[in-house]
């Protein structure tokens, strides 16, 4: 296979791992903003098992707690409290840190109700199979060095959401978070983290017409198929 189409290949599933992110783990599972068919959550759910090794139960319980002590002591990654290069290059420890936590899990998600998948014995090894995957596609060499990819930049998205996204960039409302388009564009809408942290519960995050969120055009057709329901209260709030 071409180096080109591996390259394209890859960055397709990152953009997809991070969908599933703001779409399932944030909108939905953390903050109710949106309904997902079973369908569409249980896909959702496998590809991030197998492409990130996230736990949807402890994703929320880190960000909830996130909110609820954000930007002081107690934020599990604030990079006001802790410094923004801590964060950018150690958002990962931080996370799993409190995830490995299991009174901010308890605490946090007492309303979570796991599926089929949360059940399997895999905990964070789930990622590896989407190693296997990648190496099929592209054999062990390339594969390895394209699962490898994933991960990192996976990881770097993250952290300059929860770094960048309460340091730098502009704020249309009065809390310490901040937007940034272009962030917004590679992380699936999450760099409109200022209006998020306005309206925690919207299922839709840009909320002025300069700022376009790329996770609510899918919103909407899975809407329109009746394969999503977004939350009424969630949009009177961004209107």
């Amino acid at each position: 296979m071409h180096i080109l189409w591996m390259l394209f290949i890859t960055l397709g599933i990152l953009q997809l791992s991070t969908l599933c992110t703001t779409v399932y783990l944030h909108r939905s599972i953390t903050h109710r903003g949106l309904r997902l068919h079973p369908a569409i959550a249980f896909l959702m759910h496998l590809e991030l098992l197998v492409f990130t090794g996230v736990s949807p139960r402890q994703w929320a319980a880190v960000h909830r707690k996130h909110h609820r002590f954000s930007d002081r002591e107690g934020d599990p990654h604030s990079p006001v409290v802790r410094g923004l290069w801590t964060v950018l290059l150690g958002n990962y420890f931080l996370y799993r840190k409190e995830a490995n936590n299991p009174e901010t899990v308890s605490k946090y998600t007492p309303d979570y109700q796991p599926d089929i998948l949360d059940k399997l014995p895999l905990g964070g090894f789930g990622a590896f199979l989407g190693l296997g995957i990648f190496m099929l596609m592209f054999g062990w060499a390339w594969g390895a060095a394209a699962w490898t990819a994933h991960v990192v930049l996976y990881i770097v998205v993250n952290a300059m959401v929860n770094g960048l996204g309460h340091v730098v960039g502009y704020r249309n409302f009065e809390n310490q978070a901040t937007n940034l388009q272009w962030l917004a564009l590679i992380s699936a809408g999450e760099g409109l983290h200022n209006n998020h942290h306005e309206y925690p519960t919207s299922a839709r995050l840009s909320v002025r017409r300069r700022e376009f969120d790329p996770a609510w055009p899918v919103i909407r057709m899975l809407e329109i198929l009746r394969l999503a329901e977004v939350q009424p209260e969630s949009l009177a709030q961004a209107a």
